[in-house]
């Protein structure tokens, strides 16, 4: 989903962490095999205005990857599939 190692909400390069896109524990192995992880600084991931923290950026960056899977990978029956969800 990036081309480069920066905070994919604020373009930071320090302090990173590598987020799966789509979670959960099955859905970590599936978020990376079909490259739906992003970078995210620390407050971006864990902090008070991060990922983790905050339901609405946590569904904008899943709609992200399922539209990106869609465009890259195969369709919306086949995401549904796969991760067992829309």
């Amino acid at each position: 989903m990036q081309r480069e190692k920066v905070c994919y909400v604020c373009r930071r390069d320090r302090g990173l962490h590598l987020h799966h896109c789509i979670h959960g524990t099955a859905n970590r192995k599936l978020s990376d095999k079909y490259g739906l992880v992003i970078w995210l600084c620390q407050e971006h991931h864990t902090g008070q205005m991060g990922v983790h923290n905050q339901i609405w950026m946590d569904n904008l960056i899943k709609a992200e990857a399922q539209k990106a899977f869609e465009e890259k990978i195969g369709d919306r029956k086949m995401f549904m599939s796969i991760f067992g969800k829309s």
